[in-house]
């Protein structure tokens, strides 16, 4: 009996891997290339700043006004001197100008600065892996990474598409799972069970 159990376990999981291979999957909707089937790893879109992130800002020759930042719950970075500045939704590029900017109004003549994310926020998985939960962000994850930190799959997992819900919107989209999924900050997994 233990046989038989242990043969039939060997032989789904082999039809399973012959139907994933074998099987077209569709493309995701184009508005998330990042999301697109065959997508390079490197290809992501620009990363886009959020709550939760910790900012590391210098103003060259100005090393009271250098530090790092957390972007709060509004968006907003409270920086010495120009105070409250918005970064929720802007590239680090578009927030660096519009720290340069708001900085040149009166306070310095033609300030440099310097930007960059130290700490992302997290990203969730849940469903079918061995230990759902917060993990944190680290630059250039896929879903296949998320999911090893997560323990793997469990027996019950659908290997062959994924779910993800962006951070900034409410719908999950479904994609084919490949080793090119690119996983964002913020982002929610969610490994589906499979049906057979």
């Amino acid at each position: 009996m233990f046989f038989l159990r242990a043969f039939l376990v060997t032989f789904s999981f082999f039809a399973l891997v012959a139907c994933t291979a074998t099987s077209s999957p569709t493309r995701a909707p184009a508005s998330d290339p990042s999301l697109a089937v065959g997508t390079e790893p490197t290809l992501a879109p620009a990363y886009v700043l959020g709550s939760g992130d910790q900012l590391r800002i210098i103003v060259f020759g100005e090393d009271n006004l250098s530090g790092e930042f957390f972007i709060d719950g509004a968006g907003m970075v409270s920086l010495p001197l120009v105070g409250e500045v918005a970064a929720a939704g802007k590239t680090v590029a578009e927030f660096r100008t519009e720290l340069e900017a708001r900085l040149s109004d009166g306070y310095l003549n033609d300030p440099r600065v310097s930007a960059e994310v130290l700490n992302y926020r997290p990203f969730y998985i849940l469903g079918e892996v061995e230990e759902s939960g917060e993990y944190p962000y680290t630059d250039g994850l896929t879903v296949m990474n998320a999911v090893a930190r997560a323990g793997g799959f469990t027996y019950r997992a659908n290997t062959r598409v994924v779910f993800i819900k962006r951070a900034n919107t409410n719908a999950e989209i479904e994609v084919p799972l490949s080793a090119t999924v690119r996983v964002m900050p913020g982002d929610t997994i969610r490994i589906a069970e499979r049906f057979f």
